[in-house]
């Protein structure tokens, strides 16, 4: 279980953290901390599980990328885990998972992202994907209409970080 500081951290790095050169030497001004104690303490809480996830949420159309679309397969279950390492290392594809079939209306069990500056170039790069399985595998490019927010995961809740805020500053 994590105590008041590393609920902090949570909190203050939930969000995102900040755009800077050292982000982290920002977080540790905030919370007291040095940057080394910051970066060692995220360490720690990815370790023993309390963060299961530390990434990057990039907003792609801002930066050009407007044809995006989720490319949904159908693979061999016996060859989905090697396909789908294949497609995640491939240049275009941002994100790459497996999901159970939902058999008969849905027979995909591998997804990816792939993101372009046109329709045109996420095809092609659907095509090298499809020809790098060597196989007759089915697939649907969706495309995506517009854009939803995109968040990372949140551990500590408002709720949560209000109280211990609370806490901290009468005790």
């Amino acid at each position: 279980m994590a105590c008041v500081i590393e609920n902090r951290l949570i909190a203050a790095i939930q969000d995102g953290l900040p755009i800077a050169p050292r982000p982290y030497s920002i977080i540790a001004g905030q919370l007291g901390l040095t940057e080394q104690e910051v970066i060692e303490r995220i360490q720690d809480l990815i370790e023993d599980g309390t963060i299961n996830r530390f990434g990057v949420v990039v907003h792609h159309r801002p930066l050009g990328f407007t044809a995006n679309a989720m490319v949904v397969w159908d693979i061999p279950d016996d060859e989905v885990d090697a396909v789908g390492e294949r497609f995640a290392s491939s240049p275009g594809v941002t994100l790459c998972y497996r999901r159970p079939r939902r058999r008969p209306e849905w027979p995909y069990n591998l997804f990816c992202m792939v993101h372009g500056k046109d329709r045109a170039c996420v095809r092609d790069d659907v095509d090298r994907l499809a020809h790098s399985c060597d196989m007759d595998a089915s697939y649907a490019i969706l495309f995506s209409t517009r854009a939803f927010k995109q968040r990372g995961a949140h551990y500590v809740s408002a709720p949560e970080r209000i109280d211990e805020a609370t806490a901290a500053a009468s005790g």
